[in-house]
């Protein structure tokens, strides 16, 4: 009966956002809306549509509205990330300051929480005083993470439906009804949206998009018992947002030794290192999903099959130096 409630999930959000999409694009034409190629980031060859993130905030919200019965966390999981939504719809309009953008997140940041999305595990009851700081740190950083990989065609998109699906199969584990209907009404559109916004895409999320779904995947975690099996288990939210994670740390300390500001672009994400090696925009969507599905079973394994702290901290120094090594040093295409 749960799988069926959260096909039916994923089937009415895939349908919305599927017949969403086209209307977007017509719309953001007429408007202008419009991301305009730039040679260096945005290599792009024509002007692509945003209003994607509209989309897929669209059939999300139907689908949930279908299915899901109320209740006062989720209220607060939509509301920070329908402020998210509005401030990179507003930024796609009109460009923003960053510290005007950095201080919608911190609202947006402060909602989710005072909904009770933060830290509560076992482990974090001595350490109270931290739970909140890094809870808010948290989210703040897969926010801004999702947004600065939108940067290729499909790219924040496979990324957000990885870690969605892994999300999905951990709460289907736990039992978890609430979080599985949740993150079905996510995966939907987002397998809706896929279809246009493959290469070569007809629509881009736009910063609407992307904070959304940043926003989303920040606070979803929360709705999770973690520790149930695992005293270190809030780990795996990491585990399973390793990609953004890990390019959101690169960005920093490369543009931070390069003496560029981190939140001012350039061409020094892991899919420009790819795309300067011949790997093809598919190639590396492909990549992703691998590493995807591999982060998927190492949490798995961390949760439920006995896989130590220790033990994931091998795998992670390992995980890591295959990562840098094919970005950096992998010159053959896959």
């Amino acid at each position: 009966m749960v799988l069926l409630r959260a096909f039916f999930s994923f089937l009415f959000s895939f349908l919305v956002t599927f017949y969403t999409v086209p209307l977007m694009i017509r719309v953001a034409r007429r408007l202008n809306v419009l991301d305009m190629p730039d040679g260096a980031v945005k290599k792009h060859k024509v002007p692509t549509p945003y209003l994607g993130g509209l989309a897929i905030f669209i059939g999300f919200i139907i689908g949930l509205a279908l299915v899901f019965p109320q209740q006062n966390n989720i209220f607060s999981l939509l509301v920070g990330s329908t402020l998210l939504l509005v401030v990179g719809l507003v930024d796609d309009l009109r460009a923003l300051e960053p510290y005007q953008k950095f201080g919608a997140q911190a609202i947006a940041a402060f909602v989710f929480m005072r909904g009770g999305l933060y830290l509560k595990d076992a482990f974090f009851a001595q350490w109270w005083q931290l739970a909140l700081p890094l809870s808010f740190f948290w989210m703040l950083t897969i926010i801004n993470a999702l947004n600065l990989v939108d940067v290729m065609d499909g790219l924040a998109t496979a990324v957000a439906l990885g870690a969605a699906i892994n999300f999905a199969v951990i709460a289907w584990l736990q039992g978890n009804q609430p979080a599985l209907m949740l993150l079905s009404c996510l995966i939907g559109p987002l397998c809706a949206y896929l279809w246009y916004n493959k290469p070569p895409a007809q629509i881009y999320l736009g910063d609407a998009g992307a904070l959304f779904l940043g926003g989303f995947l920040a606070s979803v975690p929360f709705l999770f018992g973690w520790t149930l099996h695992n005293v270190h288990g809030f780990l795996v939210p990491a585990i399973v947002l390793a990609i953004p994670l890990i390019e959101v740390a690169t960005l920093v300390l490369v543009r931070t030794w390069r003496g560029v500001p981190f939140y001012l672009p350039s061409p020094d994400h892991f899919c420009h290192y790819l795309r300067r090696k011949g790997w093809s925009i598919w190639q590396i969507l492909l990549f992703v999903a691998l590493v995807s599905c591999i982060l998927g079973a190492i949490a798995v394994a961390f949760l439920y099959a006995g896989l130590d702290f220790w033990q994931l901290v091998l795998v992670g120094f390992v995980g890591l130096a295959v990562w840098y090594a094919i970005v950096l040093y992998g010159g053959q295409k896959i």
